[in-house]
């Protein structure tokens, strides 16, 4: 059984061929001209499914979505204006009448947890939290071996836990939360108001690697209003891991350690026990096999 795959994301959209094994046979990425709107993005899509088709007896369609995704309709509840027109589309019903497969759709953050709990860092967990960690913060639950998604599949919105009362305006319409603080372009915008100039993150963490002093205050501030905001959570859901990724988690043990060390400092004791830190082992990847595995359980295997 072939399942084409699609992670559709503000930047680009990425996608490829999965068997039912979780083998990925092939993965590419196109830009997804989300400025252009939502209808444009989906046309993009089932343009790219047509493709996919001619090349590949496929099964279905699995596709993985930034937003609030009602993952039983396939509908966008929810989408902030980095794709425009995005919320209320109806992502699997368009996509199943122009290629006449089945389709299923699920949020992002929630197909990153997914695919690592089939094939990466939480395949021994049954509790655990996911963090991506980006130009916002997403986060997905999972509880008894199950995605929770809440009562309007929402659940997971951490980045939006509020960190400081009155802070700093958020895409959300709130001020404060903690995206606004802790994402990779929080720490971008931190860098920038220290150092007076624009360093990318690569060149940064070079910095913090020889022992840079200015740069890893700056560094040590970021942790902390991220291990925060976790602090809350832990507290909340009890998990016995926390998987992070995102474009940062390619940082590794430089990220890891930290995070760890000021976790454990702030929550609980008991609340320590049998609680990881773990690095998302597939990046990128993670959300195509999250969207392959969504498929194939609704699919009935």
């Amino acid at each position: 059984m072939f399942i084409a795959v699609f992670d559709i994301g503000g930047t680009s959209i990425k996608y490829g061929v999965l068997n039912e094994e979780g083998t990925i046979l092939m993965d590419k990425a196109f830009p997804a001209e989300a400025h252009l709107g939502g209808e444009v993005l989906i046309q993009n899509v089932i343009a790219k499914s047509k493709e996919l088709q001619q090349e590949w007896a496929l099964a279905g369609i699995a596709i993985s979505s930034a937003g609030q995704i009602d993952n039983k309709t396939g509908v966008v509840v929810h989408a902030t204006d980095n794709i425009p027109g995005y919320t209320g589309v109806r992502i699997k019903q368009r996509v199943e009448e122009a290629t006449g497969l089945s389709v299923t759709v699920e949020n992002d953050v929630n197909c990153t947890a997914l695919g690592e709990y089939w094939k990466g860092a939480a395949t021994d967990a049954e509790n655990f939290l996911c963090i991506t960690i980006g130009t916002g913060i997403g986060g997905a639950i999972f509880t008894d071996g199950r995605l929770y998604v809440g009562a309007r599949f929402s659940a997971g919105e951490i980045g939006h836990i509020n960190l400081y009362p009155d802070g700093k305006p958020c895409t959300c319409g709130d001020h404060g939360c903690l995206e606004q603080y802790a994402s990779s372009s929080a720490l971008q915008e931190m860098i920038k108001e220290t150092f007076g100039y624009t360093i990318n993150l690569r060149e940064f963490f070079d910095r913090l690697r020889t022992g840079d002093p200015k740069g890893m205050a700056v560094y040590n501030k970021w942790i902390d209003n991220l291990t925060t905001g976790l602090k809350s959570i832990v507290h909340t859901l009890n998990p016995e891991l926390i998987v992070i990724g995102g474009g940062i988690s390619a940082q590794g043990d430089f990220l890891l350690d930290p995070i760890k060390e000021s976790l454990s400092e702030k929550i609980m004791p008991n609340y320590q026990v049998n609680l990881d830190v773990r690095i998302a082992q597939h990046a990128n990847q993670a959300n195509l096999l999250g969207a392959a595995k969504h498929f194939i359980d609704q699919k009935g295997g």
